[in-house]
């Protein structure tokens, strides 16, 4: 736990520091300041932020020694002598626990998403490190770490995540890679996640392929929001020709671009990412001698599987949406991204634009507001309007709504994990038919789960009545 304490004296700003013990942080290309990071925070807050960035110390003597370690790694040496995570915790004593715990809640607090790709010689020692810090600050969500990277949404005050931007971006292991454009900011906090899960895995997001086969280090063209939105603009315009040699590919998972996608994409019929590279196999012709403009939530999926897709060879190009749909919608809200934006998270959707695209799935209506089905442990979305919530129809699917009344019959049987009938009958890698040698007529999401996350289904056949439209 971390020993937060208020100073002796509340305007004793000197003893407010962000200390890195052992970390040389005076030179000032290790920090990238921003003069947004003290928004939102109230006004004696703010003073000791900012006086605690300008004071960033070491309490250390070892500074010289670091700076003559391996440039590459410059944690490389020092880690062996000095394993203790403690010591690269930043100080926080100039902040109560009540400021660090402060505007948590839903809309008062903040929560990040971020990654970056660089080769971690440990791990094991980042994961307990990243577990140390944001219990340190009271983050909660998770954070994958792999030799390829770290992949991390954490939520917490405004003040806690702002300190963690700045510890990610002082790190020398991550401050060349890393800079605070790099991390997405939505409202939020703690109460978004259920609790901290920090591991090390062998990818940062899960695509089922060793990174030592796809590499990051291959992927498709970067294209900035601004660039990206010129080229779906020129794409759009010419959609319905004959012979366009563009696809926009959505490379989420279905009951994400269910909610909101973009205009004209082809969003495949997948549950997990995992499939992805399945779907790729399955479709190869549809991408023969094609430009792809590929887009994800936050961009990480795209650097592996634009690589993928690279390396089959059949692509005229492969281009790719830099920092993802979240940093289109901040520069584009009603531009040609439609519909929410799906989250792993409790919140399930960010909202930017008041288009509704998808519908409910009993009565047809309009409706893109997630829950999940009313068997408990069932990990399936439901898109049920409050009329049919109304009307008792929550469940997913028929074998859902038989599971939850033998449980409310006999609660003792209260663990299945078997899928239910949502996912047993979709397809690994579904095949789009062409039609002529064209692409699909519609390339908009058909009626899932990702490796941590939840899963929809398509409308249900349920013998119940048709809800009534009154």
């Amino acid at each position: 736990m971390p020993s937060s304490t208020s100073p002796d004296q509340g305007d004793d700003l000197e003893a407010c520091v962000l200390r890195f013990s052992d970390l040389d942080l005076k030179d000032t290309s290790l920090i990238n300041p921003s003069s947004s990071i003290k928004a939102e925070l109230d006004v004696s807050t703010k003073k000791k932020y900012s006086f605690a960035k300008k004071k960033l110390t070491v309490t250390s003597s070892t500074s010289k020694t670091l700076k003559s370690a391996d440039k590459r790694n410059p944690f490389k040496d020092h880690l062996t002598h000095n394993h203790e995570v403690s010591a690269w915790l930043p100080d926080t004593s100039c902040f109560s626990p009540d400021e660090l715990l402060s505007g948590q809640g839903n809309g008062e607090g903040e929560v990040l998403l971020y990654y970056c790709y660089c080769d971690l010689e440990d791990p094991d020692w980042i994961c307990a490190w990243q577990t140390a810090l944001c219990q340190h600050l009271h983050l909660t969500g998770k954070v994958r770490i792999a030799t390829e990277g770290i992949n991390g949404t954490v939520g917490g005050s405004k003040l806690a995540t702002r300190l963690y931007v700045e510890v990610m971006l002082s790190c020398p292991l991550f401050k060349d890679y890393l800079c605070k454009d790099d991390f997405k900011t939505s409202k939020g906090g703690a109460c978004c996640f259920p609790e901290l899960r920090v591991g090390v895995f062998e990818e940062i997001v899960p695509m089922g392929i060793s990174p030592s086969k796809i590499s990051y280090k291959k992927p498709g063209i970067h294209l900035s929001p601004g660039e990206f939105h010129k080229e779906v603009e020129k794409f759009l315009s010419q959609a319905n020709h004959e012979g366009s040699d563009t696809i926009l590919l959505d490379c989420r998972n279905f009951y994400e671009s269910k909610i909101g996608r973009f205009q004209g994409c082809l969003a495949p019929d997948i549950r997990k990412f995992s499939y992805f590279p399945s779907y790729v196999d399955e479709n190869l012709e549809l991408f023969k001698e094609k430009r792809v403009l590929m887009y994800c939530t936050g961009g990480i999926r795209c650097e592996r599987g634009s690589a993928y897709l690279k390396a089959k060879g059949v692509c005229k190009e492969v281009f790719q949406l830099k920092g993802g749909i979240h940093k289109y919608l901040e520069e584009f809200p009603d531009g040609f991204y439609k519909g929410k934006l799906f989250v792993f998270d409790e919140r399930y959707a960010l909202s930017f634009n008041s288009d509704i695209v998808s519908e409910c799935s009993y009565c047809g209506a309009p409706w893109d507001q997630y829950k999940l089905c009313s068997t408990p442990q069932c990990r399936q979305l439901v898109l049920t309007c409050p009329a049919c919530q109304g009307q008792g129809f929550t469940a997913c699917c028929v074998t859902c709504q038989d599971k939850g009344s033998r449980q409310a019959a006999s609660p003792a049987q209260s663990s299945f994990k078997e899928e239910c009938e949502c996912t047993a009958r979709r397809l690994r890698a579904p095949r789009e038919l062409l039609q002529q040698g064209r692409l699909p007529a519609s390339l908009g999401p058909r009626p899932g789960d990702d490796e941590d996350g939840p899963c929809l289904h398509e409308r249900p056949h349920l013998p119940f009545p048709k809800p009534s439209q009154s």
